[in-house]
């Protein structure tokens, strides 16, 4: 059996367990979800992998870039990505990160985009089962009337990201606004 390394992350927004499988970040997800058993056991098991607590340059390199997310100073992640779900989940996740930074989406606007309208509540399910927090950023969906809806952070956490997005670090070095709908 293989294995994914794990760290613990605490950031101002809550705690996240991070996970490297070889050298590929499948795990960036809140500690205290509802769903982290669910969550531990499918990645576990499509990877063919257990968890051991111990430094990876994979997760090395996500701590940086979270730290300069949470600062204001990046917008977009770089790192390989191992998405362990069913197609369908992978589909879905491939959408959520082309979700630009700063802008917002619905479940709707996902699953018309998929090409799917009828799929709204399977969308849902797979942006509730994403392990890849904030890097596939899940926060980003809205409910349709506008208002937030479930996130496995917690609401509160939710509402901190999408404020820190709606401000960016202009080329000037001076903070600007952006809409956040």
């Amino acid at each position: 059996m293989s294995q994914i390394n794990i760290q613990y992350f605490k950031s101002e927004y809550g705690e996240l367990i991070i996970g490297a499988y070889q050298q590929q970040l499948c795990l960036c997800d809140w500690r205290y979800r509802k769903m982290r058993k669910q969550v531990d056991i499918r990645v576990q098991r499509l990877l063919d992998a257990c968890y051991v607590e111990q430094s990876d340059p994979v997760i090395e390199q996500t701590v940086s870039q979270l730290e300069e997310y949470f600062a204001g100073t990046r917008q977009s992640f770089s790192m390989d990505l191992c998405l362990a779900g069913t197609e369908f989940q992978q589909q879905v996740w491939r959408e959520l990160i082309d979700i630009e930074y700063g802008r917002r989406a619905t479940y709707t606007e996902l699953a018309t985009k998929m090409d799917n309208i009828k799929a709204i509540r399977a969308v849902a399910a797979a942006n509730g089962a994403n392990a890849i927090s904030i890097i596939v950023p899940c926060h980003r969906i809205i409910g349709s009337d506008g208002k937030l809806v479930g996130y496995a952070g917690g609401l509160a956490a939710k509402q901190k990201l999408l404020e820190l997005e709606s401000h960016t670090i202009g080329a000037d070095g001076m903070t600007q606004s952006m809409s956040l709908f």
